[in-house]
């Protein structure tokens, strides 16, 4: 996994929230029509929308999660975000301040209302839902190489898995044109991966930076399709 140029990324931005300040509050309104562009990118670019699960209750934005199921040229779920772009990030000047997120699972991970009760099951689901709204609860920005480790320290995401943090990381299963969505006034919004990270390729992240990383990734497959048995790179 490298930039769309081939050249590995200098920095690292880690980002471990504070306790939050704000109270809950609910998300208001909807943005119709960058709905609808996240609706038509992702049938142009991985498929028809199979089901969409959606958020009852929501907490500053409502983050819902659309669903792809698996096809021939694409043999794993894809599973994207729509909501997260309805508020601005804190982002610097130069970054994109919009962003929604994706994650491919195994074509036999189960997907249903019932399978994820069990947390082995539904933590990826969780885990787009968490980094969806944590740059409006916590006033800060994702954006490509950033890292968000599971607590700390991180623990699995759950007892069946040794995966304890998260890597935003560019597609690379795909069209370069996938990774921008653009409603019809021209906004754009970035739609980024979470490559789910070993502790040690975490404590890699947080002690050498997004180099060390990605040349550790470079020795195996890692991408945007997740595999529950990949694994450490470190």
């Amino acid at each position: 996994m490298t930039t769309s140029d081939g050249q590995a990324p200098v920095g690292s931005g880690i980002l471990r929230p504070a306790p939050r300040e704000q109270q809950w509050e609910p998300a208001v309104g909807g943005d119709q029509e960058t709905a609808e562009a996240i609706d038509r990118h992702i049938e142009a670019n991985f498929g028809p929308i199979a089901y969409v699960w959606h958020e009852m209750v929501s907490d500053l934005v409502h983050v819902d999660v659309h669903v792809v199921e698996p096809t021939p040229d694409r043999p794993f779920y894809t599973l994207i975000t729509s909501g997260m772009s309805e508020l601005p990030m804190a982002a610097p000047e130069g970054y994109s301040r919009y962003a929604e997120l994706m994650i491919s699972l195994p074509a036999d991970w189960p997907m249903t209302g019932e399978a994820f009760r069990d947390e082995a099951a539904y933590w990826p689901v969780r885990l787009l839902k968490m980094a969806a709204r944590l740059p409006h609860e916590y006033r800060t920005w994702l954006g490509p190489w950033h890292s968000i480790p599971n607590g700390h320290p991180a623990e699995p995401y759950s007892a069946d898995t040794p995966f304890a943090g998260v890597l935003i990381a560019p597609m690379i299963r795909c069209a370069e044109e996938a990774n921008t969505i653009v409603t019809t006034s021209g906004k754009e919004i970035s739609l980024l991966a979470l490559v789910p990270l070993h502790p040690a390729e975490m404590d890699l992240k947080v002690a050498s930076g997004t180099d060390a990383l990605l040349d550790a990734f470079s020795r195996i497959d890692v991408s945007e399709v997740f595999d529950p048995a990949r694994p450490s790179s470190v």
